[in-house]
């Protein structure tokens, strides 16, 4: 099972914005040009990031704006916005198992609570990484490599 893109599309747009503030304006044209998508699905993201309280879009060519300091917003933040995965579980479980294996009886008992523990811990370790950590400084630092 796999987070969906859109996660770290965000994080892209995210980085973009702030590296490009004050240069340009930062439209979903411009954001679908760096990340090689089309620009309906930088939309999509972009509102589901409003919604979320993370940015203010302006509609045409006003461009993108964070809403508070990178270091106010959390990965965790943007994973939640973004709607990675479904239903609030990372795992997905196989739907009925067989009641007449006993391993199938068993499974649930056997994994829920583990999967729930790793979940739990990459959600954790999310929540400690900011959009400061890929703001202008770090972008600019790598470039310079």
């Amino acid at each position: 099972m796999q987070i969906t893109s859109r996660f770290t599309v965000a994080l892209h747009i995210f980085a973009c914005v702030e590296y490009f503030k004050g240069e340009c304006k930062v439209t979903s044209d411009f954001l679908a040009g760096s990340i090689s998508t089309n620009p309906v699905i930088i939309r999509r993201i972009l509102g589901q990031l409003s919604r979320a309280g993370l940015v203010k879009v302006a509609r045409g060519t006003g461009g993108i704006e964070i809403t508070r300091p990178l270091g106010k917003i959390s990965f965790y933040d943007v994973y939640r916005a973004v709607d990675c995965i479904e239903g609030d579980e990372l795992f997905h479980f196989h739907e009925n198992p067989s009641p007449d294996c006993p391993v199938g009886r068993s499974i649930h008992a056997l994994l829920d609570d583990k999967l729930a523990s790793i979940q739990e811990a990459m959600e954790g370790k999310m929540k400690e990484y900011t959009l400061e950590d890929i703001g202008r400084e770090a972008v600019l630092s790598l470039l310079q490599r």
